[in-house]
């Protein structure tokens, strides 16, 4: 084989942490999650056990392989927030990088669900793991409603309600075998909580009170708790001075 002809093959293998997770579904497949060991995959990988640690603490971790990027993404993408952000279509926003996640492979995460059905022991990492998403998005809401009588109560129950929807929806869509329409089926859950908790758009109408007098009069709708910064906000767009 020539040289060029290696290098292309080499190209041609996958990551080594892909292959593993690759050959620990295939194994868990064929002879069940509890009857596979990391002996099994590190052999079928054709890689050693410290490579298999190396990407992955545990067996239970290389069904779940992209959950910690996603809550770092989560993360980020919270931390990266101004005030100018309604907090509950954040948190909402937050919650749809995740359903990202599974549909960028509908397969796999039809593999795993239907395998994490059938294993006690995924069942409870991966209510582990949706748990440290809901406290993420609940340390956010509560910066976000310090001060306010019940903040912390207000941001809990968002967070959880944010979780129940977003978990409603991608299980829809896993029940599905991935077929359906997964944005449109989260924002269809996301869409109560919103209407529950967030801020609706501040209503502003601009009339001119006679034409030789063209001055605006701006007449402001909104809900009590609306932010004082989105009544200024809509106020400045609608004379055209954002």
């Amino acid at each position: 084989m020539s040289s060029s002809s290696s290098a292309e093959a080499a190209s041609a293998k996958p990551p080594m942490r892909d292959a593993l997770v690759a050959a620990a579904f295939q194994l868990f497949l064929e002879r069940g999650y509890e009857q596979t060991t990391v002996d099994d995959i590190v052999a079928l990988a054709g890689v050693g056990r410290r490579s298999f640690f190396r990407y992955f603490p545990s067996k239970e971790d290389v069904v779940f392989p992209d959950h910690e990027r996603c809550l770092a993404d989560m993360t980020a993408f919270l931390a990266a927030s101004d005030e100018g952000h309604e907090p509950v279509l954040r948190v909402c926003d937050a919650a749809r990088l995740v359903l990202g996640m599974y549909a960028e492979n509908p397969a796999f995460s039809v593999q795993r669900y239907r395998l994490t059905k059938k294993v006690p022991g995924l069942r409870a990492y991966e209510l582990s793991v949706v748990w440290r998403y809901e406290r993420a998005l609940a340390e956010y809401l509560r910066g976000r409603f310090a001060g306010r009588p019940d903040g912390n109560l207000r941001a809990d129950v968002i967070a959880a309600a944010v979780v129940a929807a977003h978990n409603n929806a991608l299980r829809s869509w896993l029940r599905s075998d991935g077929r359906s329409d997964a944005g449109a089926t989260v924002d269809h859950a996301l869409g109560y909580v919103q209407s529950a908790f967030g801020t609706p758009p501040v209503n502003v109408h601009v009339a001119s009170l006679t034409d030789e007098r063209p001055d605006d009069v701006v007449v402001v709708v909104s809900r009590r708790e609306a932010p004082l910064w989105r009544v200024v906000q809509e106020i400045e767009t609608a004379l055209g001075r954002a």
